[in-house]
């Protein structure tokens, strides 16, 4: 009992000591709200749901790993070229380049993929901007936003319209793209057009009549590659016949995939294939790209990464290739974007910004995109670095109709994409237009806006 009273009476001391020290202290200081500043009209939105600011020690990024499809032609000459201004601005910081070859980027998904699920994302990877973003990573919450970086890199100044809402979802931007490529690009040799009296056809009718010419004179007429370029071609003879309006409309749902213009594009499809090299499955991108500037093939349908190729090659402009719109697409500048991103969970984020900084950068991209084959996404690159190919593509991008691409990712998301990938390599095999058609509708069905 004794001890619990002096218990009692000890406590009771300590707690007036308390009061009377804090009654003998300073008086405390009521805080006046700050006042609250209005936006700036370029302001970048705020991302959603950021994270708190922890106290840590600050770690410089030792390394980082670059997960990209670059290994051949100009596109790895390009990725070696912006490494270099990385290694320059960022001597301390170990790169490591994890691309993966093949089939525009297919091989290297799949990789990814097997990497996400496991959860072992690379420090960055290498994406289209648009759907193939948006509709898979960001949906599934595999990437971090990149607002404050835009904002603090004052990217939103020179980087074009077109491209921030098509790398956006619920005010966040996703992704930092490196670059403009136009998908709907006629490759040919003029040397063989001069020989058989052609001129350049500018629609799909005038194309087919030249083609007919090229394989009455033993001439390939239209070289091809592996099946991820018989959907480039795909796209570009669909564009090509239903104009951009109703191209668009594919994908917005406004124009039916079992309607009658579709059909038609369909039709003209199959016969473009007919002037096919027979051993297309066997051929990536490049071999068929080689066979215009070699003279086995009258034309090429590729983006203006081919232009980089040939450029690799030694080839000149204007004497061993010529370019022009896909037949029946002067005016529209169908395009695609490369861009790369920070995952969430990435091992060396810090050393992924770095990347990023670099990757939007002014150098960066006046070092990448020449050797490339495309043109800058800043819109304030040199053109004086730029050669005749890309000089007119940048004059493209700036007058002509703006579409997106299948094939790389822009129009549809992944799941939409893969479903016409396997109808095409039916319709490959069996040339089955009603077939195709059908599969075509039913995969807008599942993924797309026909549901």
């Amino acid at each position: 009992m004794y001890a619990k009273k002096f218990s009692f009476t000890l406590v009771s001391v300590l707690l007036l000591a308390a009061f009377v020290l804090a009654a003998c202290g300073p008086a405390a200081v009521t805080e006046v709200p700050a006042a609250t500043a209005a936006p700036a009209a370029t302001e970048v939105p705020a991302a959603t749901e950021a994270p708190a600011a922890t106290e840590a020690p600050v770690v410089a990024p030792s390394k980082v790993e670059v997960f990209s499809w670059w290994t051949g032609g100009g596109e790895a000459a390009g990725l070696d070229a912006m490494i270099k201004v990385f290694q320059a601005q960022y001597p301390d910081i170990e790169f490591s380049n994890a691309a993966v070859a093949g089939g525009a980027g297919t091989n290297a998904r799949a990789v990814l993929a097997t990497r996400l699920q496991a959860g072992d994302p690379p420090d960055s990877w290498q994406g289209h901007a648009g759907q193939e973003l948006i509709g898979t990573y960001v949906a599934a919450n595999q990437l971090q936003p990149l607002n404050d970086l835009y904002k603090a890199e004052g990217w939103l100044a020179v980087m074009p319209e077109t491209l921030i809402p098509l790398i956006s979802q619920n005010g966040n931007i996703y992704s930092v793209p490196v670059n403009i490529h136009r998908a709907n690009v006629m490759w040919y040799n003029p040397e063989l057009l001069a020989d058989n009296n052609i001129t350049v056809p500018t629609t799909i009718d005038e194309w087919f009549t030249a083609m007919d010419t090229l394989k009455a004179a033993g001439v390939t007429p239209l070289a091809m590659g592996e099946q991820w370029t018989a959907m480039h071609l795909f796209e570009t003879v669909m564009l090509g016949t239903l104009g951009a309006e109703k191209y668009n409309g594919l994908w917005d749902g406004s124009v039916a995939w079992d309607g009658p213009e579709a059909k038609q594009g369909i039709e003209n499809y199959k016969k473009a294939l007919t002037y096919v090299n027979s051993d297309a499955s066997s051929l990536t991108w490049q071999d068929a790209a080689q066979l215009v500037v070699n003279g086995d093939a009258a034309f090429n349908v590729m983006g203006d990464w081919a232009e980089g190729y040939f450029r690799e090659l030694g080839k000149t402009p204007n004497t061993d290739y010529g370019w022009a719109p896909v037949p029946g697409t002067v005016g529209v500048f169908q395009f695609l974007s490369d861009s790369f991103v920070l995952p969430v969970g990435a091992p060396n984020a810090d050393g992924a910004t770095a990347w990023l900084k670099v990757a939007g950068s002014k150098a960066g991209q006046e070092a990448f995109n020449p050797v490339k084959g495309s043109i800058c996404a800043r819109t304030d690159c040199d053109p004086a670095l730029f050669g005749v190919y890309l000089q007119s593509a940048m004059a493209d991008w700036s007058s002509n109709v703006v579409v997106g691409s299948l094939t790389h990712g822009v129009v549809a998301n992944d799941s939409w994409k893969t479903d016409i990938n396997t109808a095409l390599g039916l319709f490959l095999a069996d040339q089955n237009v009603e077939t195709f058609q059908a599969a075509l509708v039913t995969a807008c069905k599942a993924s797309g806006p026909c549901k």
